[in-house]
């Protein structure tokens, strides 16, 4: 006979199973266009199966959103030790392979939001924490001597760091439709995005750091 942790164990994979193939589908197919019975018969599981790990499609993109929340709050831990460009951008590129990570959040993120209450009151605070990290960024780059900004050039570039951080996924969408979220576009996109996110820093960074932050974006902005 199966022991009780071991019985307790098998719906536990089941469940992670099940988030696993949930993201990988919303991810390619967007997640408007995923139903529950798809993602059952991906799994080759009955949709009852489905239902008693989560009984609601709501429920699978929240506790996907869970698990980004938590990936991200470790990310953002990581502001305040940015003190030069090439830590910058290290930084930014992480965001950014989160984000294409859970790529449905932001390629469908305005429907995401007037569907579910619990995402738009959540997400609210993401963007209030990627704001602060951002000027956690600014901060460090400006002790370093790597920047100059004062408070009044801080917030509007934080800020305007944060919408590129948030919607250049769905820039690149608009761009070409058909490949701009495929895998083998990831590097490109993330490189790119990471650059137009710092870019926003050129005017305030000293001559070396403006030109390390190109030499590191060259590859992407050639693709």
């Amino acid at each position: 006979m199966a022991s009780a942790a071991s019985q307790k164990k098998k719906p536990r994979r089941t469940a992670e199973r099940i988030l696993e193939v949930t993201l990988e589908l919303f991810n390619r197919f967007g997640e408007p266009n995923v139903s529950t019975t798809l993602i059952s018969a991906e799994l080759n599981i009955s949709p009852g199966n489905l239902y008693y790990h989560y009984p609601a499609k709501d429920e699978l993109i929240n506790s996907l959103f869970d698990r980004y929340e938590r990936a991200l709050a470790q990310i953002l831990a990581g502001a305040d030790g940015v003190e030069n460009v090439e830590d910058a951008w290290l930084f930014v590129h992480m965001l950014f392979e989160l984000i294409w990570n859970y790529r449905f959040l932001y390629r469908d993120l305005n429907d995401l939001l007037s569907k579910n209450r619990r995402l738009e009151t959540h997400f609210q605070s993401v963007l209030h924490r990627k704001t602060r990290a951002m000027h956690a960024l600014l901060d460090g780059l400006a002790r370093s001597g790597a920047a100059r900004l004062t408070g009044e050039d801080a917030a509007p570039c934080a800020t305007a760091m944060v919408v590129v951080l948030s919607y250049w996924l769905s820039y690149e969408y608009v761009r070409d439709p058909r490949r701009a979220l495929e895998p083998e576009r990831a590097s490109a996109a993330l490189g790119r995005g990471a650059y137009h996110a710092l870019a926003l820093l050129l005017p305030h960074l000293d001559e070396a750091s403006r030109a390390h932050l190109r030499t590191l974006a060259a590859a992407y902005l050639t693709t």
